[in-house]
């Protein structure tokens, strides 16, 4: 019997990506997908997958809360966090919400088929390089991981650069700044780039 699957991610690069990628496996039955939280729940009243892949940034909330809350109403479900962010918080606030895996969305299409059957048979599983983040020590004020193209941004926000300025600066577009700005606050945990700042200079990384 095939895996019902369905993902929520704001990247259709990304669903297109994983959808290509598991297009000919015979046990997988692609359910379709969602772009944010409120889509997915909705999705939800009428439709029950087995197993949702689910972004940790979303437009309307993140996946470790919709993660908590999909859990609640549908325990049966399967929830794999599937995210770029490779942080000790993140994946242990997934799994504390509920989660059955997680996912660094650089794994491979046999990766992600382990994963997908894992969880179904109701065990856990972390991708090798989440499992990794695990093993590590928590040590004190652990600094996220950015990309240098995120510390390149963070460095000219630190400077007082507004977006548009930034994007003139690295000659890339204004709306890829917005989305390397909210990558990093949701990485360095911050409501603000105020406390997006102080974090960073008490951490060293600026």
């Amino acid at each position: 019997m095939a895996i019902k699957l369905f993902i929520v991610d704001d990247h259709f690069m990304v669903i297109e990506g994983i959808h290509s990628l598991l297009f000919n496996e015979k046990d997988i039955e692609w359910m379709g997908h969602a772009c944010n939280g409120a889509s997915c729940l909705a999705f939800l009243k009428h439709q029950s997958p087995d197993v949702i892949l689910m972004d940790i940034n979303l437009p309307d909330t993140s996946g470790i809360d919709l993660c908590r809350g999909v859990k609640e109403l549908y325990p049966s479900i399967n929830v794999l966090g599937l995210s770029t962010f490779n942080q000790q918080s993140f994946i242990e606030k997934m799994m504390g919400n509920g989660a059955s895996g997680y996912v660094i969305k650089n794994a491979t299409q046999q990766e992600l088929m382990e994963a997908i059957h894992t969880v179904v048979k109701g065990k856990q599983f972390l991708s090798f390089d989440a499992a990794q983040t695990l093993r590590k020590p928590e040590n004190i004020g652990n600094a996220p991981v950015i990309t240098r193209r995120e510390n390149e941004v963070l460095e000219l926000i630190a400077d007082g650069m507004t977006n548009n300025e930034i994007a003139q600066k690295l000659f890339i577009s204004i709306t890829t700044v917005d989305t390397h700005r909210k990558n990093i606050l949701t990485k360095f945990e911050a409501k603000n780039t105020a406390s997006l700042i102080k974090i960073a200079v008490q951490l060293k990384i600026i």
